[in-house]
């Protein structure tokens, strides 16, 4: 199956949500005044994670369902960006609160979003593959070329 990973550990920390801040990293003028924004808005997260790619899921490595709509993407010729949440028990359990909150129910995986919307889970997203608004979907994110 291919797919593209998610970014490592060290790409989830972006500037706007800092958890460390190295103050020997960038020496910063004494003149001048700053203010230092942490967001650490899971929500806001998961925004930013689906916006910077066409197709993102968010899976967990041992999840059947998981794996067949990673297989289906695959087969479709789609390189979805997958994010395993248990693969970072952290950021993975704060990303799998803010998806429960997104989805209004309990946590079902996969989780997919075409076009930096939320499509849902499997069964929305294999109902669309079933009534052909999917590839269509897909087209229009960029994420087929067909």
């Amino acid at each position: 199956m291919q797919y593209q990973a998610a970014p490592t550990t060290e790409s989830w920390i972006t500037p706007t949500t800092p958890y460390y801040y190295n103050y020997n990293y960038m020496p910063l003028p004494h003149n001048k005044h700053y203010s230092i924004v942490v967001n650490n808005d899971p929500l806001e997260k998961v925004a930013k994670l689906v916006s910077q790619s066409a197709v993102v899921i968010f899976s967990l490595s041992s999840c059947c369902m998981c794996h067949a709509v990673k297989s289906l993407f695959s087969g479709m010729g789609v390189n979805p960006t997958v994010y395993e949440l248990d693969e970072e028990p952290v950021r993975g359990k704060e990303i799998e609160k803010a998806l429960v909150r997104l989805m209004g129910s309990s946590m079902s995986v996969p989780v997919v979003f075409i076009g930096g919307k939320l499509v849902g889970s499997m069964d929305r997203v294999m109902g669309s593959h079933i009534n052909g608004t999917l590839v269509p979907l897909l087209k229009k994110a960029g994420a087929l070329w067909l």
